[in-house]
């Protein structure tokens, strides 16, 4: 009797055509974008929390308040400075201390100009190995700095390929502020898109090419006590706003442990996704409306038809049936395509955004618990808008359907 049912309301929504495809338009839509938006919101959310991965838990970041988006000190008017070091290095509970330059340099090879990222590494063995543990700097080709290596530079992982028209090897020649640097090697892709993009110099090469004295970026505190390191945090604010003279919550500095700035990410990626599916869910109201529209000018059609069945036998759960598999079909059909549909779009997008944003790895994965999860709403969002119309032609009295 259901495949019966199944046939005649397939039949039914065959024979209006267009209309079916129009009211299940609002649904492709939704579906399609509650796939591809959350979709490409994990993948976001897996790429730029994998900025941070590479970070230890037990490191804290010093910096003074940025003007605009750029790495971590890069963009601050006021720069830290040797007392401000002191501080950090005389604080309880921190181990080493780390200072950080990080520029826009001009750079040339092969006659290509780009004006790109600078970052120092300090000299101390010590101090170098803790930089490369954190950057999880490993060389693709040639080999990273070392301490000797005065006068020459290491790329980030961008700089591999056909770049700037002619393939960079190690022991190529470039130009840094036109000044010419030799290459020791080419890095490793990282999970920081930052460290991709940047050139690493050596700090006193650095110092001596921008004509550095006593700024410094970017502190970084590595803390003995894992446990601790909240505390730790708090006693170098404390110190600092001592030291300014300022108020908690007028500070012009920051320090951010990793867990710290991983949290805010998160929180402003979970708000970007509930604004989305809100919209997407405004779409998908839209779609309920249209089914329902439709199935009432299915009733006022069809009640002739209605009349007949009811005259030959089917009773009101016969006709209330009916009309609910069709309404659930077009929201079954409505979300199967439009679940492809985003699924498609949020892969294009990963593709383009991936190119676009220089690095970053967006990569959407094949969630089934999402795709099953929208089909099965979808459904049920069907066989909800068609419920109404559906009652309305099962009550209707076969002497008076006949009649019209």
């Amino acid at each position: 009797m259901i495949i019966d049912y199944l046939v005649l309301a397939l039949k039914s929504l065959k024979h209006r055509g267009l209309r079916t495809w129009l009211t299940m338009l609002g649904i492709f839509i939704g579906i399609a974008a509650v796939v591809s938006l959350i979709s490409l919101g994990a993948g976001l959310q897996a790429a730029i929390t994998g900025q941070f991965g590479g970070l230890s838990v037990n490191t804290l970041t010093i910096s003074n308040a940025a003007t605009a988006f750029g790495p971590p000190g890069s963009t601050s008017i006021k720069k830290l400075n040797e007392h401000d070091l002191d501080i950090v290095k005389n604080t309880d509970g921190v181990k080493l201390v780390v200072t950080r330059l990080i520029r826009i340099i001009k750079f040339e090879y092969n006659d290509n100009t780009e004006f790109i990222y600078i970052a120092d590494i300090p000299e101390e063995k010590e101090q170098m190995d803790f930089v490369y543990k954190v950057a999880n700097f490993k060389a693709e080709k040639g080999r990273i700095l070392n301490s000797n290596d005065h006068g020459k530079v290491l790329l980030g992982s961008e700089f591999l390929g056909n770049r700037f028209g002619k393939t960079i090897e190690p022991g190529s020649k470039v130009k840094i502020n036109g000044k010419e640097f030799e290459v020791v090697g080419i890095a490793q892709k990282t999970s920081n898109f930052i460290f991709n993009g940047a050139i690493i110099m050596l700090n006193d090469d650095m110092e001596e090419l921008l004509d550095i004295n006593d700024d410094i970026d970017l502190i970084v505190a590595q803390v003995e006590d894992t446990d601790e390191i909240e505390e730790v945090a708090s006693e170098i604010e404390r110190k600092f706003r001592k030291d300014r003279n300022e108020k908690p919550g007028e500070e012009d500095f920051s320090v951010q442990t990793p867990l710290e700035a991983l949290s805010a990410v998160s929180t402003v990626l979970n708000i970007v996704n509930l604004i989305v599916i809100g919209i997407a869910a405004i779409s998908l109201l839209v779609g309920g409306i249209g089914i329902m529209n439709t199935m009432y000018t299915s009733t006022l059609e069809r009640t002739r038809e209605i009349g007949i069945m009811k005259a030959v036998g089917a009773k009101n759960k016969d006709i209330l049936l009916i009309f609910l598999i069709e309404s659930g079909l077009l929201g079954l059909v409505g979300g199967v395509i439009g679940a492809a549909l985003g699924l498609g779009l949020a892969f294009a997008a990963s593709s383009a955004a991936g190119n676009f944003l220089g690095g970053i790895d967006l990569k959407v994965t094949l969630s089934w618990p999402l795709l099953i999860g929208s089909v099965a709403f979808s459904f049920l969002l069907g066989i909800f808008s068609g419920l109404l119309p559906a009652v309305q032609a099962s009550k209707l009295k076969p002497v008076e359907a006949l009649r019209k």
